[in-house]
């Protein structure tokens, strides 16, 4: 077999607190923050003086992870708005499955989430959106219909 799992996924954001809270609204729970620096850091980023700040959210069903990362050195690099649309190249959202999805948009809005369009219903399985947060990170929301 070639791999036993996905472990996380990592995202680079400049407001560690508020995407945290962003995160832990939508869901997630906190597992613990932490310190990361030296040259283990280094070796595996291919960067040098990496020193940053970590928190670690999963999925209430222990299944998925998010990590968070802060960089203090070296600084944060970012080509761009952030609020750039999601047909550019790379990583464009992450999926979470909800099991109300008007509700759970409404709890977001106060964190800055922002609908990049409008629900969407796919035929009579699920109600769908993308939400803008924190950093300019997409989420994909889906309801399960029926």
């Amino acid at each position: 077999m070639a791999i036993q799992r996905m472990d996380n996924v990592g995202i680079v954001v400049e407001d560690m607190d508020a995407a945290i809270a962003f995160f832990v609204e939508l869901g997630m729970e906190l597992e613990g923050r932490a310190e990361v620096k030296g040259l283990v850091a280094d070796q595996c980023t291919g960067l040098d003086g990496v020193h940053c700040d970590i928190a670690m959210l999963r999925t209430p069903d222990g299944h998925s992870r998010l990590e968070l990362s802060k960089y203090r050195t070296p600084a944060a690099t970012g080509e761009g708005p952030r609020d750039k649309p999601h047909n550019i190249l790379g990583t464009h959202r992450v999926m979470f499955a909800v099991d109300d999805l008007e509700a759970t948009v409404a709890r977001l809005r106060p964190h800055g989430a922002e609908l990049l369009g409008e629900l969407a219903r796919f035929e009579d399985s699920y109600l769908l959106c993308y939400v803008r947060g924190p950093e300019g990170i997409i989420i994909g929301l889906a309801q399960q219909l029926g």
